[in-house]
């Protein structure tokens, strides 16, 4: 899922931004911490709430420290009900998107 979202979104929004994306949500942070170092910006976050590491609700927490004002979106799947109530109380995404 994440090469063909990765490459969908490449396709659509790589002539005016820069996407980056990693295996592991350990290692976005690790490379969130080294563009905050080297003075870059970043506008959005986009998470699966299921990841193998951390969920995606404590990945967006993580990331909103590094970067306050980046925009969040959380992926979830249909019967995560409970994981939208949560991210909405903890990390109040900017967006959501239900997979299918």
């Amino acid at each position: 899922m994440l090469r063909a979202l990765n490459g969908d979104i490449k396709q659509e929004f790589r002539k005016k931004y820069r996407i980056l994306s990693t295996e592991s949500a350990k290692e976005g942070l690790s490379y969130l911490a080294e563009l905050k170092k080297q003075g870059e910006a970043v506008a959005l976050f986009l998470s699966d709430q299921r990841m193998p590491e951390m969920i995606g609700v404590e990945f967006l927490t993580k990331a909103r420290e590094i970067f306050p004002d980046a925009r969040r979106l959380l992926l979830t799947a249909n019967s995560d009900s409970d994981t939208a109530v949560r991210a909405i109380n903890e990390v109040q995404p900017d967006y959501f998107l239900m997979k299918p």
